[in-house]
């Protein structure tokens, strides 16, 4: 994603567009491939390092960029879905089962880093942050746009159209204006992935607590991958 995110700047694009498939935007990091590291504490936090380097480039992106969630977005999905600009999130073809967003770490026994917390206070408040973070919750895609989680809401296969509408008319504004309120408005964005905020040593500790351990097991087991 970093690779991909310097190549457009380098290209000099306008806008960015970041999507998933049907169905899911992105679930975040692979459980499975960082419980397989095993006691390698440098290779854990080199790939929670590279999680965060490539939200913090979303989040520095010198143009718009929009999340285009295209399905259930947990945990690093949220995250990535916060670094952007704005987020268009698809209504689930059954409205039994309807798509969700949010950081459910707690479910599985981890911490929410201080950076990541900072995210979500900014789109939803403190107090309603606080709740939905403590206990893990995930949002129901409708509940998200109405508590500013998510800001549009679309059937699928109008996600990315809906998404590059939202851009069109950005770019619309005069170049230099836009680009440079813009990067005054999302400084504190950029600050809160400061690998100062982000207490990364501390979060790899927490990762070796029995607690965690049992949860994430217990995870790849639902996923059928224990």
């Amino acid at each position: 994603m970093i690779g991909a995110l310097d190549a457009a700047v380098a290209d000099d694009v306008d806008a960015v567009v970041l999507s998933g498939a049907p169905g899911i935007f992105s679930a975040g990091l692979d459980v499975p491939y960082l419980l397989s590291l095993g006691d390698d504490r440098h290779a854990l936090r080199a790939a929670w390092g590279s999680f965060f380097g490539a939200a913090r480039t979303l989040a520095g992106l010198r143009v718009p960029v929009v999340a285009a969630i295209t399905g259930h977005s947990p945990a690093g999905g949220c995250v990535l879905s916060l670094c952007c600009d704005y987020r268009v999130m698809a209504t689930s073809p059954d409205p039994h089962k309807p798509y969700a967003i949010g950081m459910n770490e707690t479910q599985v026994g981890l911490t929410v880093p201080d950076g990541a917390q900072q995210l979500m206070r900014r789109v939803v408040g403190r107090h309603r942050a606080e709740r939905l973070l403590v206990a893990g919750n995930m949002v129901p895609a409708e509940e998200a746009l109405r508590i500013g989680l998510i800001d549009e809401l679309a059937a699928v296969d109008d996600v990315v159209p809906r998404a590059t509408l939202w851009l069109q008319d950005l770019l619309r504004l005069p170049r230099a204006p836009m680009l440079q309120t813009r990067a005054l408005a999302r400084a504190d964005l950029v600050q809160a992935l400061d690998p100062d905020h982000l207490h990364l040593d501390r979060f790899v500790d927490g990762w070796y607590e029995p607690d965690t351990q049992a949860g994430l097991r217990a995870l790849l087991s639902r996923l059928g991958k224990g």
